[in-house]
């Protein structure tokens, strides 16, 4: 029995292998508020469900995700107190992913862009398609990567290429990204499930109480550091003129002119 939440666009699916899919169809399965407001619910009852041995994380129809629903960003983002509180759902959202007690897989055909991303880095394992492409684009649209996004991301990638793919918003193939470090495989479209359910079996055939632990023990390591100030700095760009400007261009589909 699968299970649905905010209003149909994620669909998860109980089992040894649970199974999380972002289907938001025309939108490239673009987050909305309601979606990342469903994490910590969804990974609450997996949390507590001791048949969950491992959780796949993916998109439908082709499609990671685009990344935030930049068609919500005018109401989400109209005061400085709507841009926090937004930010805060997003970061409690990927946090629950983050901290799920069961190894967690993202498994990415075609775009993972922006948020898709940062959800995509908040799961263990990276899984893509050698068709799919990477992008992390706030410097197109006059905002920045949140601290724990960023943390994430050097964290696979090391500061320099961190540095590269913030700086420049430009979009990475597969194979570029599987020898950065942002994704652990590049398969073959065809393959991509069936190696992804291989590789889960082997995980989930392992013991749960030693994974759990071990998840534990690699995510206290690797705790992105707690910058209130770098927070708040980030959260006062949705209020700003570059922010304004990269939004107008985007819907546009023009060139933002910073």
């Amino acid at each position: 029995m699968t299970e649905s939440f905010a209003d149909g666009r994620l669909i998860l699916a109980p089992g040894r292998i649970a199974r999380l899919t972002l289907d938001v169809p025309g939108a490239r399965n673009a987050i909305s508020r309601a979606m990342w407001e469903a994490l910590p619910e969804i990974a609450g009852r997996l949390a507590a469900d001791p048949a969950t041995r491992v959780l796949v994380v993916t998109g439908a129809q082709g499609a990671f995700s685009a990344g935030a629903d930049i068609r919500e960003f005018d109401d989400t983002y109209a005061s400085a107190d709507s841009a926090t509180a937004a930010n805060a759902i997003i970061r409690a959202g990927l946090q629950a992913i983050r901290d799920l007690p069961v190894p967690v897989i993202a498994m990415i055909g075609g775009p993972c862009i922006g948020g898709g991303c940062a959800l995509a880095l908040a799961c263990d394992l990276r899984f893509a398609a050698d068709t799919a492409v990477f992008a992390i684009t706030p410097a197109r649209l006059g905002i920045a990567y949140g601290v724990s996004d960023t943390w994430a991301l050097m964290e696979k990638v090391g500061p320099a290429r961190a540095r590269d793919i913030l700086f420049s918003a430009r979009t990475l193939s597969a194979p570029e990204a599987l020898a950065l470090g942002l994704i652990d495989r590049a398969l073959p479209s065809d393959l991509l499930e069936s190696e992804t359910r291989a590789y889960a079996t082997l995980l989930a055939d392992q013991s749960p109480a030693s994974l759990r632990v071990t998840k534990a023990t690699l995510n206290a390591l690797s705790a992105p550091p707690d910058r209130p100030d770098l927070t708040r700095a980030i959260n006062a760009l949705f209020t700003g003129p570059d922010f304004a400007e990269g939004r107008s261009a985007f819907l546009a589909r023009r060139r933002p002119s910073f």
